[in-house]
């Protein structure tokens, strides 16, 4: 099995993710680990972009672990670890940042959308993000990474970086390629469909907390934004219930057409209804394993440990061979 391609990914704990990194993501994480060797990590050296609270990030870092392993994700199939455990990310990503162009990181879209939005704090972590980011791939030469459509450009970035380094000191990093799911890859706000659903957002309503109790979940998909008419229909013009119909079909595995033919002659009303009950009757079993992780610091704390191990003997025999290509003595 280990001609198996490697997939990596990282999540940042900013915050009980949602229903949109969920099925944009960690779902996919999970089918993933059947196919692809993988490697998973929280990204809590992003998060300092934004996070400046010693407390909430530790609890945070440890909430966000238990729920990725209460989502499925397999210890024994996969490696799963704390960015911060492995050093190598943040070496790496200086000798990146010295092969990478202030006007490349200029350009990044995040970058000016995460400007405006903490106009009081645009620090230089938050510009060399893409860079941390390249590192956090490079290391372990992952074949693919599945990303969010948001994240493309970053991974254009990395492709960018590898093959400028590859030129200049010799073939060094594998390319990666993107893996982006065919159903769910963006799943947009429930209180304004034109916008990703985002945790940061002020509205509540506007996302599903992958903690939100089934009450909550009903009473959020009621609220939801749909469209003028009624009918349940997929289209570029009728985003809010489009919106809803990719997360139905992600949820019942059947196709976005199916769902249209199952709910052609129900009214928005009795879809919604649908869409907030498959919802909560998936997510009910996640929040009780997750709820039992939680618990047990222990175990938390030896998978912490075990994925760190793991991922440092991959990475810091990428980093060796980096350092002696630039003459690092």
């Amino acid at each position: 099995m280990e001609n198996r391609k490697l997939a990596l990914s990282g999540i940042q704990p900013t915050g009980i993710f949602t229903l949109g990194n969920y099925i944009g993501a960690v779902g996919s994480w999970k089918k993933m680990q059947q196919e692809y060797r993988c490697i998973y990590f929280i990204a809590d050296m992003h998060s300092l972009t934004t996070i400046r609270n010693k407390e909430y990030l530790k609890s945070l870092t440890l909430k966000v672990l238990a729920l990725l392993l209460a989502c499925g994700l397999s210890v024994k199939q996969n490696i799963l670890f704390i960015q911060s455990h492995v050093h190598a990310h943040a070496e790496l990503a200086w000798v990146l940042q010295c092969s990478t162009q202030f006007g490349e990181l200029k350009r990044m879209t995040q970058f000016k959308d995460k400007s405006l939005k903490h106009k009081d704090n645009i620090n230089a972590g938050l510009f060399c993000y893409p860079t941390l980011m390249a590192a956090d791939i490079l290391l372990y030469n992952a074949d693919v990474v599945p990303i969010g459509i948001d994240q493309k450009q970053h991974l254009e970035l990395t492709k960018t970086i590898a093959t400028r380094f590859n030129n200049m000191y010799g073939e060094t990093f594998k390319i990666p390629q993107p893996y982006i799911p065919k159903v769910g890859a963006k799943i947009m706000s429930l209180s304004n469909p034109t916008k990703k659903m985002s945790k940061s957002d002020e509205n509540s309503n506007s996302f599903i907390s992958m903690l939100d109790p089934p009450e909550t979940i009903m009473n959020k998909f009621k609220r939801a934004i749909t469209d003028s008419d009624s009918n349940i229909k997929f289209s570029a013009e009728k985003p809010g219930i489009s919106n809803l119909i990719t997360i139905y079909s992600y949820f019942s595995n059947i196709s976005i057409p199916e769902v249209e033919e199952k709910f052609k002659n129900k009214s928005y009303k009795d879809f919604k209804f649908a869409v907030g009950e498959i919802v909560a009757n998936n997510l009910s079993p996640i929040q009780e394993k997750y709820n039992a992780i939680l618990k047990d610091e222990c175990y938390l704390k030896c998978v912490c440990e075990e994925g760190a191990e793991k991922a440092a003997q991959i990475a810091n025999s990428t980093l060796k061979n980096v350092y002696e290509k630039i003459g690092f003595i």
